[in-house]
């Protein structure tokens, strides 16, 4: 093996995990806005969890969940 080819190929394998890394999409946020509280609204904050599992998205793996709520404040 010539010199050249070998540091191509040691080169090629230190970039492969940059690479990999940069392939990999980010994962979606999504806003849950409300004027009420959690303890008031606390079922439909779970149908909402249930709606979204049944497309295909789960909290913590494969979307995030940003919370707000007012507590009633205008």
């Amino acid at each position: 093996m010539k010199r050249r080819e070998f540091i191509t190929l040691v080169g090629g394998a230190a970039a492969w995990p940059l690479a990999a890394r940069a392939q990999q999409s980010a994962m979606p946020v999504i806003g849950f806005l409300n004027s009420a509280s959690l303890e008031a609204f606390a079922d439909g904050v779970t149908a909402f969890r249930a709606g979204l599992n049944e497309t295909g998205y789960v909290e913590g793996q494969n979307a995030a969940i940003e919370y707000r709520w007012a507590q009633g404040q205008k």
